[in-house]
């Protein structure tokens, strides 16, 4: 039990807790993956994010970078969202329709992945897949071509002043369904991309962005809170409180809070300076990487 509780203090120490939220808080929010980034922060430090200390502490920096998200849009969310009864349920159609469309496409790509492309594998699950450098590198590639060309032709697309309907929110709902499997493809460097290329107005894309974030979100924390719960590790959880575990995972909520507040300013500002491209240009290099990092066995 001393040696587990041991593990358990040494993994959740301050600095890697801090590390960890700060770029979790940071990355989930900007358009560069958080995924990817504390994937390989988790490997850079020698962490095991199998164990349910991990699972719980990445549940908890969910809820804060969800919570950041919350309190920086509530203000336009009410002046866009509430301003009238009939406004409201025109907005809840749409984020319906894209969170449908998100589920539709996910579960096509979860289906195709584990009964083809993992068919051959032992309980094949899309779990499988996140960690494929490779794989994680192709897709940031993907997003970072994306967002340059949302940015190049950001000023065309905005002249067209594109409505936001049903059509382009199933259509971003699609582009985010398409993120949920792949590491690296970043959710909300896809769906604002998307609805620049359609043409929409800049805060109102980011706006309907991450209203399917906080939609999405909880989901997610769900599954991650299922696994921690149903987690392999008798012994280590044996080991030390209920209580060890859940103080160093609030201590990441907020800080990943505090640091998804910054991120969302930032975020804001470069779009609405034409910015936007800067984050393809980081994507792509990160993808490389990412890349030489597998290349080198890491």
């Amino acid at each position: 039990m001393e040696r587990a509780s041991g593990i358990i203090n040494a993994m959740l120490s301050i600095p890697k807790i801090f590390v960890l939220a700060v770029i979790q808080g940071a990355t989930e929010l900007l358009p560069v993956s958080s995924s990817a980034h504390v994937i390989v922060a988790e490997k850079l430090m020698g962490l095991d994010p199998t164990l349910p200390a991990m699972t719980l502490l990445l549940v908890m920096l969910h809820t804060g970078t969800m919570l950041a998200v919350i309190v920086f849009f509530w203000r336009s969310w009410r002046d866009n969202f509430f301003k009238s009864q009939k406004v409201f349920w025109e907005s809840i159609k749409l984020i319906i329709a894209a969170t449908v469309a998100t589920g539709v496409v996910g579960i096509i790509l979860k289906i195709l992945i584990e009964k083809i492309f993992l068919k051959n594998t032992p309980h094949a699950e899309i779990e499988l897949i996140f960690g494929n450098l490779p794989l994680m590198s192709a897709a940031l590639a993907a997003v970072g071509v994306l967002i340059l060309w949302a940015g190049k032709g950001q000023g065309q697309a905005q002249n067209k002043k594109t409505t936001l309907g049903f059509k382009a929110a199933w259509f971003i709902g699609m582009v985010q369904g398409i993120c949920l499997p792949f590491r690296g493809f970043s959710r909300s460097g896809a769906t604002i991309s998307t609805g620049l290329i359609l043409g929409i107005e800049k805060r109102r894309v980011e706006d309907f962005s991450f209203a399917l974030a906080v939609i999405l979100t909880p989901p997610v924390i769900l599954r991650e809170a299922l696994r921690f719960l149903k987690a392999q590790h008798a012994s280590v959880l044996h080991g030390t409180s209920m209580m060890g575990l859940f103080l160093p995972s609030v201590n990441g909520m907020v800080l990943s809070f505090i640091s998804g507040m910054l991120a969302l300013k930032w975020l804001s500002n470069w779009l609405e300076r034409g910015r936007w491209y800067l984050f393809g240009i980081y994507c792509l290099c990160a993808s490389v990487v990412i890349f030489f990092m597998h290349y080198q066995g890491l």
